[in-house]
């Protein structure tokens, strides 16, 4: 299995660390403005409190998602195994690393996790 030059793959990790950052910064807003955490978890008072809260929840969550994703891909990128499917090893769409760079799944394993 050959590996991408590094050449390549240095603008690749540079881009996901700035991406990290951002969402470790993004995540931790999202839980100062979560109002369960800004009234010191002394309860939810209200309807449009607890839709702020379950919003926070949502969007935290889908955060911490992208941040294991991110950080899954720059170890790939490290071992060597960065735009190999870590599923049937075959070289993932350029296009796909284009698009979604934290892709650590071609397309077909990707679809098939999901049905």
């Amino acid at each position: 299995m050959e590996k991408y030059p590094e050449k390549l793959l240095s603008p690749i990790k540079e881009f996901l660390d700035s991406q990290l950052r951002y969402l470790k910064i993004r995540k931790k807003t999202i839980q100062k403005e979560d109002p369960y955490f800004r009234v010191n978890r002394s309860g939810i008072k209200d309807a449009d409190e607890a839709f702020k809260h379950d919003k926070a929840v949502a969007v935290k969550e889908e955060l911490e998602a992208k941040i294991k994703q991110t950080k899954k891909a720059l170890k790939r990128i490290k071992s060597g195994d960065y735009g190999f499917c870590e599923s049937c090893e075959t070289l993932i769409n350029t296009d796909r690393l284009a698009i979604y760079p934290e892709a650590t799944l071609c397309i077909k394993c990707s679809q098939n996790l999901k049905n």
